[in-house]
């Protein structure tokens, strides 16, 4: 594989680009140009904001990066990151909800129009959401979280059809994770023939805030940089 120039990181639902702030460090200090913005709402504000909305942010920010270049999610970020992997040279996936027909062995959860993430956010309940992060870890994502649009978690969890990506794909699992189960995304992986790495993390996001993030991080950066064989 040859080595991407740039990377676009998507962040998943009620978070923000500042998710991805370890994978930033150890992805530049590798010369490797990241992009991690926030996903935005439609003018109309979050409740009438869809998955094709941010689909659209995502594609239309990955174009701006050069080539070779990787599109990476996390968790909603992941399958957004597989909706536009037609125009990524590689794909990174991290605990990513899954397209239809996998979708169907998602916890079933019930979405307001706006999830309030921000508004009801406590410490005790971020600390046990990041059970495999450090408390200055913890304390930052409490005061990060933000609210999100019910219809675009509602669409995700419905099911959205997408195509398995043609190019090197990488999905990166947690060891424990209670909104995608690891064996989910071991399937997702297996049917779709792409790269498995599965971690010690402890939690759905702890590959990009637990204690193992770095270390995370830098496999992936190894991984996009190996060696393929002709043929």
């Amino acid at each position: 594989m040859t080595a991407v120039r740039a990377a676009l990181l998507v962040h998943g639902a009620g978070g923000g680009g500042w998710e991805w702030n370890v994978w930033r460090g150890v992805w530049e200090a590798a010369g490797i140009v990241v992009s991690a913005p926030d996903l935005q709402p439609v003018a109309a504000g979050l409740a009438a904001t869809g998955f094709g909305d941010y689909l659209r942010q995502v594609r239309d920010a990955l174009a701006t990066l050069p080539r070779p270049r990787a599109v990476v999610g996390a968790s909603l970020g992941g399958m957004l990151a597989l909706g536009v992997a037609d125009a990524a040279d590689a794909a990174v996936l991290v605990n990513p909800l899954p397209p239809a027909p996998w979708q169907r062995e998602l916890p079933a959860r019930a979405w307001q129009d706006v999830v309030p993430w921000q508004r009801t956010a406590r410490l005790a309940g971020t600390r046990r959401a990041l059970g495999d992060a450090d408390e200055a870890s913890v304390l930052f994502a409490f005061r990060h979280w933000r609210d999100e649009s019910g219809a675009v978690l509602r669409e995700a969890h419905a099911g959205v059809a997408l195509s398995r990506p043609s190019c090197p794909t990488l999905l990166i699992a947690s060891r424990e994770d209670a909104d995608v189960p690891p064996a989910l995304s071991r399937s997702l992986a297996g049917a779709w023939e792409m790269d498995l790495l599965q971690t010690l993390s402890g939690s759905h996001v702890g590959p990009l805030l637990g204690r193992e993030a770095a270390d995370i991080a830098v496999q992936a950066v190894e991984w996009l940089n190996r060696p393929v064989p002709d043929g």
